[in-house]
C-alpha cells in the first residue's frame, strides 16, 4: 500500500515546475539581480509563494559611549532598590515560611501562600520591565544582567532576614546548630536569587 504524504496532494506539474524553477537559475548562472529575485522568493509546499527579504546587518566596530548617568541609575543603587520593593512583596509571609520551618509550627494557609507566590511573579515583572525601561531611556543599552541582578538581589535581603529572624525568635546557642542553620538558609537564598532572576 502507497504511503499519501502533504506533498502529494498537490499536483506533479506544480511540484515540478517549482524545483526547475529554483534549479535551473542556478545552474544556469543568470545575472545577480535574477538571484536575488530568486532568493526573495521562496515556493512553499501549499502552492503559494512566499516574498521574504533577507536584512544584512552592519555592526559598527567602535562601541557606542554610553553617557553619564544619574546617581539614581548606578547599576548597584538600582539592583539594591529594586531587591527592596521585591523583598517588600513577600516578607510578612517569609515570617510564617520560617516559624513552620524552624520551630515545628504548621502553615495551614496555603492559600494565602499562592497569593502571595502570584504577587511575587507579578512584582518580579513590573520591576524589572520599569527598571529595565528607566535604563534604555538614559541610553545605557547593557540591561541583560542588571535585570537578572535586580530581582536576584531580593534574595540577599531574604539572607538578611534570615540573620534577623535567628537572633530575635531562635533560641539556639551552639555554634554547629547556627552554621547549620545559616548553611540552610544560604542554600534557600541562592535558590530564591535563581527563582527570581529567571522570572525577568
Amino acid at each position: 500500500m502507497r504511503r499519501l504524504w502533504l506533498i502529494d496532494l498537490f499536483p506533479k506539474e506544480e511540484r515540478e515546475s517549482s524545483t526547475k524553477y529554483h534549479f535551473s537559475k542556478e545552474e544556469e548562472g543568470e545575472e545577480e539581480e535574477e538571484k536575488e529575485e530568486e532568493e526573495k522568493r521562496a515556493a512553499i509546499p501549499f502552492g503559494f509563494s512566499l516574498v521574504f527579504y533577507s536584512v544584512t546587518l552592519r555592526f559598527n566596530s567602535i562601541r557606542i559611549q554610553i553617557p553619564e548617568q544619574p546617581w539614581y541609575m548606578n547599576p548597584i543603587f538600582s539592583i539594591l532598590m529594586g531587591g527592596v520593593l521585591l523583598f517588600g512583596s513577600i516578607f510578612i509571609e517569609l515570617f510564617f515560611i520560617l516559624t513552620s520551618i524552624w520551630l515545628h509550627q504548621f502553615c495551614y494557609i496555603f492559600g494565602f501562600l499562592f497569593i502571595v507566590f502570584t504577587i511575587l511573579i507579578v512584582t518580579c515583572a513590573e520591576i524589572t520591565i520599569v527598571l529595565c525601561y528607566f535604563q534604555l531611556c538614559s541610553e545605557d543599552y547593557l540591561w541583560l544582567w542588571r535585570s537578572y541582578l535586580t530581582l536576584g538581589s531580593s534574595a540577599f535581603y531574604l539572607f538578611l532576614y534570615a540573620a534577623f529572624y535567628f537572633f530575635t525568635k531562635l533560641d539556639i546557642t551552639k555554634p554547629v546548630s547556627g552554621i547549620l542553620y545559616f548553611g540552610y538558609m544560604l542554600i534557600v537564598s541562592y535558590g530564591f536569587f535563581v527563582l527570581t532572576g529567571k522570572i525577568d
